[in-house]
């Protein structure tokens, strides 16, 4: 009867570490497989923004969010006049490695948005706040827009 037991509780936790082995499995091999067209999901995203933007150079790109154009293989941005807070950027990184460093400098655009915009049109603010933050193996997605969940709806079918 005891090595009944026992064998249940081994089956049991030998499935339960199965299950957590798979789960964290997936995730890791989903982004590896990624694969999404950066400047139609730029200017898929784009649709989502009432005011006008318009696409800019990866001169442009570097300049405005600081990256390190070194380590990302293709990007595409459209930025508004600056009379509003919305905006999108796509990157295909070179290496995954470098979506983190990509990821925090977007932060700091939304913060330092954010305290420009409460200085003289504070409804945009609540833009930067819903602002959409997303990354996916080498890719990164980035997207203040007047409608989040149209975005949201878009990203997602892109694969994030």
């Amino acid at each position: 009867m005891k090595n009944k037991k026992k064998a249940l509780i081994l089956t049991v936790l030998c499935a339960f570490a199965a299950l957590l082995l798979t789960a964290c499995g997936g995730k890791s091999s989903g982004n590896s497989d990624m694969s999404a067209d950066v400047s139609k999901l730029c200017q898929d995203l784009e649709g989502t923004i009432d005011s006008e933007v318009s696409e800019v150079s990866n001169e442009v790109i570097a300049s405005t969010y600081f990256f390190d154009m070194d380590k990302i293989e293709e990007a595409a941005a459209a930025l508004n006049s600056g009379s509003n807070a919305c905006e999108v950027v796509v990157l295909k990184c070179k290496d995954s490695s470098y979506t983190a460093e990509a990821e925090e400098l977007l932060k700091k655009r939304v913060e330092s948005q954010s305290t420009l915009f409460a200085s003289y049109n504070a409804p945009e603010v609540a833009k930067l706040d819903a602002a959409i933050l997303k990354t996916k193996g080498n890719y990164v997605v980035f997207c203040v827009t007047d409608d989040t969940a149209k975005a949201n709806e878009i990203i997602k079918e892109a694969g994030f």
